[in-house]
């Protein structure tokens, strides 16, 4: 949540910010802007509104100052103002910082800045930090040059409670920031006489394929031709230069009308990406580098916990179904958030994967740490090269689906089906999946990137089915099994995008309580592939009708599911149990996206979210 650029190098400035702005919207967008070192102060242009807002002023202001700072927000504290917007001003004008997380005690450290004559623009916890910030800074006038900042940041650090991701620069040092971070993610793009700092390297990939890392408790401060890195506890940290590996291009729009869009459609590449180089040669099990366990590991676990939120809790569930049928070890599914806050009792010989497309979900990263912390092996399941997440797990799998720029997850949702399916049949072949079961599933999960396709080539067929249901203003979405996760996350897709009322329910559920909300004005969504429960969901299908409410079915099934047995009829190719989650997720997106688009709402950036949640 939240975009954080700074830039210290030979070119304007404000133009850079802007554009990385842009690749970072995605993370907020209430308002924005940018803090300019001008040579004789801090110039400060922030609105209300989308980036493009702040582009304009900017581009009026033209100004040649080389160094800055900028932000675009998802609010926390205090509401959507120019006030409440980024860079905070210091009450003296000396410190401009932007900040991502919440200051847990920032109405003490206020109360503490008032009584030093300190004041305030805003009713945001970020402000509180600039100002405590000048406050030390100008309390240690003997510290010379940009020591003099590190020195007041580090200071005022130590006594801060809660998250931060920072970037401060002071009207008395034009050439050099200092960042800090803990629980938010921060990085550094190194140039050739410029350098970067950002919350994501999507706002630099285009000007450097070099970054470096801030893990938490660390401090970086930058210059045009260099930058150290530091802790807290002023311990000298040597830097690891990363490569980034993708390039601008694939965080670009090109010819799609939304990035959510441009995500669905590339999904049979995403897959295949995801499944490179993850086969066995004799292709009867799945293989994956980096999970640091041998088989003799593996055989001693006789549980597996998965973590989650949001559409990745919704890939734990479907994992859990596919581990449990084709390895046989139970599993259980946590919420990320609640996790830490619970004391439940845990297998000693428990595994836990983490699942998080950015790597950097707060709740998620709280979970992994509270595992470790309980002596667990913990694995990460993550799109997020670098975050914090791949970083400090024991090992895991990365998705490989390159940027996934829409908020509502797309390509790295079905990734990560895929990758539970992939693991449950490389923990089964250990077990008791034979040989040629074994290779059932690897000829099916390499069969998806053209099963997706066919599905995608109904796109318009879809879309007229879509359009015919935009005016609704409540769904239900009804599976069985593995299907069940998938409702919920057609569900959620709906609720993000387009605001229509959704839930998800196990289809035999209906009776025991929901059914009572059926009527003409609330459609509902089956997931009806072919298998053991058809003829079940079927029935539940009968019983919807029954009460006037019109269905979407989407099936599998062939002449065991007739044109008559719903209003409308989606068909998918019959395929493999491990891969039928995959395919049925394809037409709930491609609805959800052409109803919101319908009924004109901003698909890429829906009310009140953000795409990486980085606070609690």
């Amino acid at each position: 949540m939240c975009g954080i650029v700074g830039y210290v190098g030979k070119h304007a400035a404000s133009s850079i910010l802007v554009e990385g702005l842009k690749h970072l919207e995605y993370r907020g967008y209430d308002s924005s802007g940018i803090a300019l070192a001008e040579g004789n102060g801090i110039e400060v242009i922030k609105k209300t509104g989308r980036v493009a807002v702040l582009a304009g002023l900017a581009q009026k202001h033209a100004s040649k100052a080389s160094m800055g700072i900028s932000h675009t927000r998802w609010a926390t504290h205090g509401g959507v103002t120019d006030e409440n917007a980024h860079p905070h001003l210091s009450w003296d004008s000396k410190i401009a910082l932007v900040h991502n997380g919440v200051i847990e005690n920032y109405k003490a450290l206020r109360t503490f800045l008032e009584g030093e004559g300190a004041t305030f623009r805003s009713q945001t916890d970020s402000e509180v930090l600039a100002n405590l910030i000048a406050y030390y800074y100008n309390l240690d006038e003997t510290a010379q040059n940009g020591n003099r900042l590190v020195c007041a940041v580090r200071q005022s650090l130590i006594h801060v409670e809660g998250t931060y991701g920072i970037a401060v620069i002071c009207a008395d040092l034009p050439n050099e920031i200092v960042g800090a971070r803990k629980g938010s993610p921060l990085c550094i793009g190194v140039g050739h006489g410029e350098n970067l700092i950002a919350s994501d390297v999507a706002a630099f990939v285009g000007r450097t394929q070099n970054v470096v890392y801030l893990d938490d408790g660390q401090i970086v401060h930058l210059s045009r031709e260099d930058f150290s890195i530091t802790t807290i506890a002023e311990e000298t940290v040597s830097p690891v230069i990363n490569q980034i590996d993708w390039k601008i291009e694939e965080a670009e729009l090109g010819s799609y009308k939304h990035f959510m869009e441009k995500e669905i459609f590339e999904q049979p590449q995403a897959l295949e990406n995801a499944m490179r180089g993850r086969f066995s040669d004799d292709e009867s099990t799945a293989k994956f580098g980096g999970l640091n366990l041998d088989a003799r590991e593996w055989r001693q676990v006789d549980r597996i916990v998965f973590c989650g939120c949001g559409t990745a809790w919704h890939a734990c569930l479907v994992a859990e179904y596919l581990i449990e049928r084709f390895s046989r070890i139970p599993v259980e599914v946590e919420y990320a958030s609640e996790f830490r806050y619970r004391n439940a009792p845990l297998d000693k010989n428990a595994l836990f994967f983490v699942v998080s497309q950015s790597g950097e979900t707060i709740d998620t990263l709280e979970a992994l740490r509270e595992a470790q912390r309980k002596g667990f092996r913990v694995l990460g399941i993550t799109n997020g090269v670098g975050s914090t997440i791949a970083r400090e797990s024991d090992g895991g799998v990365y998705q490989h689906s390159g940027p996934e720029i829409g908020v509502a997850s797309t390509k790295a949702f079905t990734s990560q089906l895929l990758i539970s399916g992939m693991l449950g049949l490389y923990l089964g072949r250990m077990r008791d999946l034979s040989f040629g079961d074994g290779r059932e599933m690897v000829k099916a999960f390499k069969s998806l990137p053209g099963l997706i396709s066919q599905i995608l080539d109904q796109a318009d067929q879809i879309k007229a089915i879509a359009e015919r249901y935009a005016e609704f203003q409540d769904f239900l979405f009804l599976g069985r099994q593995s299907m069940f996760p998938i409702a919920l996350e057609g569900a959620l897709k709906l609720k993000e995008i387009s605001y229509i009322h959704a839930e998800g329910y196990p289809a035999a559920e209906m009776k025991h309580g929901p059914i009572a909300l059926i009527s003409e004005q609330c459609p509902s969504v089956v997931l009806s592939p072919h298998g053991d429960t058809l003829k079940k969901v079927m029935s539940n299908i009968e019983e919807t009708r029954a009460r006037k409410g019109r269905v979407i079915a989407i099936t599998s099934a062939g002449k065991d599911f007739p044109d008559s047995a719903a209003d409308d009829i989606i068909r998918i190719p019959t395929a493999h149990s491990c891969i039928m989650p995959i395919l049925s997720t394809i037409p709930l997106q491609l609805l959800a996206y052409y109803i919101a688009c319908k009924r004109g709402c901003d698909v890429d950036k829906p009310r009140n979210l953000a795409k990486s949640v980085t606070v609690e």
